[in-house]
C-alpha cells in the first residue's frame, strides 16, 4: 500500500528485545501497533506497550474493525492505501480514553467503519473528536489527531464574529515535518492554500489535513463561544454586593433626618476645612448623575488654592465604578469611549483647559444626553473602507476644575459655579488642620476616614 517504516513482530508474541534495542538505537519515538482485532492482539498490544512505554517510547494503537487484521481490512475496503491509511491517521494513545471509547463502540457490534464498506466515503467526527482541545497557559489552543498536534495562536483578538484570523501551526510528531501560517480561518481561499501547503510539508493526503482544519475550525469557534460566555458572566457578576451590617448602615445614613448635616461633616472630618455650602453641592451634584438630566459642577480658582482637593473630596466618597477621571481630553476622544460606559456616571477632569479642544462633544453630551459620529475606517474582512457609527449614551455628570476667568460661555451656561474659599482665615485653618495632621489624633482620624468613605459608597 506505499507504506514505509514497518516492521513484523512475528505474531502478537513476537515483539522481541531485538526489537526493543533497533527503535531505541533510531531514536524512535512513537510506534502504531496494528495487530489483530480480536483478544490475542490487544492483549499483544497492551504488553507490547507497557516495554515501550518502560523506554519511554509512546505506543498508539490502529484500530480495525473487531475480528479482521490489516491484510483482510485492507482487502476488503477495495482501496487498500486509503483504508490503511486512515486506519494510521485514527491512531489512539494506548492506556487513553479513546482506546477505553472504541473498545465499547467495537463491542456493540458495529460493522466495518464506512470507509471500510464503501470506497472514498469517511466516517462523520462526532462532537467530542471535533471539539477536543487544550488552552495552554500562554493563551495557546492544543489540538492532536494522530500524529498530528494543532497549535493556535491569536484567537483571543478576533472581537468580531465573522473575523478568525490566527496564526496555525501544525506539527507532524513522527517525522518532525510541520507548516506554520497566518490567515483568516473564515476565508475560503486562504483556508486552501494552508491545507494544500501543509499537506506537501507533511507529505500527507489533503483530505485528511482538510478535514483536521475543519475540526481546528470548530474548536476554535467553540473557545470563542465559552470567552464570551465567560465574560457575560463576569460583566453581569460584577455588581457590587455589601453585607448586611454595611447595608444597616448606609440605611441608617440615607434615612437620618440630618443628612444635609451629616454629610459635611463627614467630609470635615475627612479632612476638608471649611466649604460647608460648596462640599454640600458638590455631593449633591455628584449624586444626580442617577437622574435623567443630572447636574454639572465647575470648580474655580487661582492656582493652588484648593480646588482640585474639594473635587478629590466629593469624588472620594463616591464609587470608583461610578466616575471616570481624566486630567485632558482630545477632541474626538468622547466619541469613542464605548456606548454605555459614561451612562449614569461622573465624568470628572481636573482642568477645564485639558478639555477644550473636547469643550463641543461636552456641550453635545450635557444638553442631548447622548453623542453620535460617523466615522470611516477599514472593514477588518474585507479590508475595504466603510462608515461606521459611533455612539456614547448619557446622561452624565460633568465636573470639572479651572484657574480660567475666560471659561467658554456655552459651557459656562451648563454648570453650577463654586467659587473656592481663598480667604486669609481659610488659610489659617487650612494650616491648622495640616499640624493636627500629624499628632497622634490626626494619624487615629485616619481610620475614621476610610469607615466614612467606605458608608457613602455603600450608601451611594
Amino acid at each position: 500500500a506505499g507504506f514505509r517504516h514497518v516492521v513484523a513482530s512475528f505474531g502478537v508474541n513476537g515483539f522481541t528485545a531485538d526489537h526493543l534495542a533497533a527503535l531505541q538505537y533510531h531514536g524512535v519515538k512513537r510506534v502504531l501497533l496494528a495487530f489483530d482485532r480480536d483478544e490475542a492482539g490487544d492483549r499483544g498490544a497492551e504488553a507490547v506497550a507497557d516495554q515501550l512505554a518502560g523506554c519511554g517510547i509512546d505506543a498508539w494503537r490502529v484500530r480495525f474493525p473487531a475480528g479482521l487484521d490489516a491484510n483482510e481490512y485492507a482487502l476488503k475496503s477495495g482501496n487498500a492505501e486509503g483504508a490503511l491509511g486512515l486506519a494510521l491517521e485514527s491512531a489512539v494513545r494506548m492506556g487513553s480514553a479513546a482506546v477505553a471509547a472504541a473498545e465499547t463502540v467495537m463491542a456493540s457490534g458495529e460493522n466495518i467503519p464506512s470507509l471500510a464498506a464503501r470506497p472514498g466515503v469517511q466516517a462523520a467526527p462526532s462532537a467530542a473528536e471535533t471539539l477536543a482541545g487544550e488552552v495552554t497557559a500562554s493563551g495557546e489552543l492544543l489540538l492532536r489527531s494522530g500524529p498530528r498536534v494543532w497549535r493556535v495562536r491569536g484567537w483571543q483578538k478576533n472581537t468580531l464574529s465573522e473575523v478568525m484570523k490566527v496564526n496555525v501551526q501544525v506539527l507532524d510528531e513522527s517525522t518532525g515535518a510541520f507548516h506554520v501560517d497566518s490567515f483568516d480561518m473564515y476565508h475560503a481561499k486562504q483556508r486552501q492554500v494552508y491545507i494544500s501547503c501543509a499537506a506537501n510539508e507533511l507529505a500527507c493526503e489533503a483530505s485528511v489535513i482538510k478535514r483536521e482544519c475543519g475540526r481546528v475550525l470548530l474548536a476554535l469557534e467553540q473557545q470563542q463561544d465559552e470567552q464570551r460566555r465567560t465574560a457575560e458572566t463576569e460583566q453581569a457578576s460584577g455588581a457590587v454586593s455589601v453585607s448586611a451590617e454595611d447595608e444597616a448602615a448606609a440605611l441608617e445614613l440615607l434615612k437620618s433626618p440630618d443628612l444635609a448635616e451629616r454629610i459635611v461633616n463627614d467630609l470635615a472630618a475627612c479632612g476638608v476645612v471649611g466649604e460647608a455650602t460648596n462640599l454640600l453641592t458638590g455631593y449633591l451634584a455628584a449624586t444626580s448623575r442617577k437622574l435623567d438630566r443630572p447636574l454639572a459642577v465647575l470648580i474655580q480658582s487661582s492656582s493652588a488654592a484648593g480646588k482640585s482637593s474639594l473635587m478629590d473630596a466629593v469624588l472620594g466618597l463616591i464609587p470608583e465604578e461610578e466616575r471616570v477621571q481624566y486630567s485632558a481630553m482630545t477632541g474626538q476622544s468622547l466619541y469613542y469611549l464605548g456606548e454605555t460606559s459614561l451612562q449614569h456616571k461622573i465624568l470628572a477632569i481636573e482642568e477645564e483647559e485639558g478639555v477644550r479642544q473636547a469643550a463641543y462633544a461636552l456641550k453635545l453630551l450635557q444638553s442631548d444626553g447622548e453623542l453620535k459620529i460617523a466615522s470611516t475606517g477599514k472593514d477588518k474582512s474585507s479590508g475595504d473602507l466603510v462608515t461606521r457609527e459611533y455612539k456614547v449614551q448619557g446622561p452624565v455628570m460633568l465636573m470639572l476644575t479651572t484657574t480660567a476667568s475666560d471659561v467658554d460661555e456655552e459651557l459656562l451656561n451648563r454648570c453650577l459655579v463654586l467659587t473656592v474659599n481663598e480667604s486669609r482665615e481659610q488659610t489659617q485653618a487650612i494650616h491648622a488642620l495640616q499640624r493636627h495632621n500629624q499628632t497622634l489624633a490626626g494619624l487615629l482620624a485616619v481610620s475614621e476616614k476610610s469607615y466614612l468613605t467606605k458608608l457613602h459608597q455603600n450608601a451611594q
